[in-house]
């Protein structure tokens, strides 16, 4: 036992035992029996109470919670132990046994205290109920919320469960440069940072898309990777500027491989987190079994709202029907740009069992490939579940000469004001040149898969450290704030 200001804590501990091991192996003893066996536990304090010369306390590790039980007569500093204050960090050696109450506990020869809390630590029964508080001190409400606990937890497995499902087909996962000398493989502002040795700006990126594709034209057929990435974005409970995205690229494949694929990876991790394809969000059922339903991005506009709207419409007949239905259109728009609009606002939302919505304006895909047979049309697919975009997906563009030409475009929609659009990626166009074959590729957003296994509703609620507006200054012990950190900061109209 070494619990006194001062004392020597130990370097090292070696528990014997998690909670989850002592109540999987020992849970079916009689109440009242004693088993022999001498564990040693390690964890948190997170309940305490005294009866006498009788105390209890809950240890919580990385597994569960088990009790501890100490007595007056056989624990090493009993009162000590009853005393030390909620949150204290301890190692416990002691027989497992069952309480007459039928409680299995460890019952308490000797300890050790870890670390004790300078600060308040939450109680079982009030925990952490300001959302800005949760999401600052996250390593407080790991011990407090299971819920966060849990899709921390449900996250690791879903990562570990798409990498080997990934590998079993083999793929091969690799590593692109995370800084780009110029930003590009998606539609959207970088961070920029600055490097003082080559005196280079450069960018965080915001896909790893076009590093991929240039190992492709290298000779790796299936290739992942699993990482990070950065966009010059606002924060809302679907949003968060850095997020992880799983992306891939196979040989050989267009974008109907690629949607058997996508579905068929978010079924096997339905089955393994839940057990079945039926997952529940915010109270409504949603079935994620194969196959999904496919409909074109035209028609489900013209479902919704009664008119044909095509890419390749007059762009004058189509500002009217964008005027009609809500959307004012910007005057570097074109059809296609507008038709996307429209589906943004009147029909993504409403989508809940998943759609592969297909066949996107070229207008707004500049790294897809022509649609075999809908001029105007390129071969994209976005995976539509619950009213959220789960994923993008396309037959990549090959084509150097069509690629350059993309890239011309968006260097002009970026002179008009588009701070999203991209650039001209010389190196790229060059791996180009020296041929990339056919290729599917794949970008899923991780944090929203994990929302929609875990049934959150909110992106802070899966990433452990989420980007937050910046702390106002207060007392070291308040555990109160406004609930400014929780308050999306993009426009209405970026909600998609």
């Amino acid at each position: 036992m070494s619990d006194e200001p001062g004392s020597r804590v130990p370097y090292r501990v070696e528990p014997t035992h998690h909670a989850a091991e002592i109540v999987e192996q020992y849970a079916g003893i009689a109440d009242g029996e004693e088993t022999g066996v001498t564990v040693t536990v390690a964890g948190r304090l997170m309940l305490q109470r005294s009866h006498g010369r009788l105390a209890f306390a809950v240890l919580r590790d990385q597994t569960g919670d088990v009790q501890l039980f100490s007595m007056e007569k056989a624990t090493t500093g009993y009162a000590e132990l009853a005393a030390l204050p909620l949150g204290t960090w301890v190692s416990a050696t002691g027989e497992v046994v069952k309480t007459r109450k039928g409680e299995l506990s460890v019952k308490v020869a000797d300890w050790e205290a870890l670390a004790r809390p300078q600060r308040p630590f939450p109680d079982k029964w009030h925990g952490l109920t300001d959302p800005d508080t949760r999401y600052r001190q996250r390593y407080v409400d790991l011990w407090v919320s299971p819920e966060t606990r849990s899709a921390l937890l449900v996250r690791s497995r879903i990562v570990s469960l798409c990498r080997r499902w990934l590998e079993e087909r083999d793929f091969i996962e690799v590593e692109t440069p995370i800084f780009h000398p110029i930003p590009g493989g998606a539609l959207a502002k970088p961070f920029t940072t600055h490097h003082n040795a080559l005196d280079q700006e450069l960018y965080l990126r915001i896909a790893p898309e076009l590093y991929l594709k240039r190992l492709v034209v290298g000779g790796f057929e299936r290739v992942f990777e699993i990482g990070r990435v950065f966009r010059n974005e606002g924060i809302s409970p679907r949003h968060n500027p850095e997020f992880t995205m799983l992306e891939l690229y196979q040989a050989y494949a267009d974008y109907s491989d690629i949607m058997t694929l996508t579905e068929e990876l978010v079924a096997y991790c339905a089955k393994e987190i839940t057990g079945g394809t039926t997952v529940e969000l915010g109270g409504r059922e949603l079935d994620l079994a194969t196959p999904w339903r496919r409909a074109s991005l035209t028609d489900l506009v013209e479902a919704a709202l009664g008119v044909r709207v095509e890419a390749r419409l007059p762009v004058d007949a189509a500002r009217a029907i964008a005027l009609e239905h809500g959307v004012e259109p910007e005057p570097s728009w074109g059809s296609g740009k507008i038709l996307l609009e429209l589906y943004e606002k009147h029909v993504e939302h409403d989508i809940w069992d998943p759609v592969f919505v297909v066949d996107y304006p070229k207008e707004v895909s500049p790294l897809s490939r022509d649609h075999r047979e809908l001029p105007e049309l390129v071969e994209r697919f976005e995976a539509i579940v619950a009213g959220r975009e789960l994923c993008n997906a396309f037959s990549e563009l090959i084509d150097p000469v069509e690629q350059r030409a993309r890239f011309e475009d968006q260097v002009l929609q970026g002179d008009a004001g588009d701070e999203e659009a991209m650039v001209v990626d010389e190196d790229y166009l060059r791996a180009l040149e020296y041929g990339l074959p056919p290729t599917g590729g794949l970008g899923i957003g991780i944090d929203r898969l994990v929302m929609l296994l875990t049934g959150s509703t909110a992106i802070r609620d899966v990433i452990a450290f989420p980007t937050l507006r910046p702390e106002q200054p207060r007392h070291p012990d308040h555990v109160e704030s406004s609930p400014s950190a929780d308050e999306p900061t993009r426009r209405p109209e970026e909600e998609s």
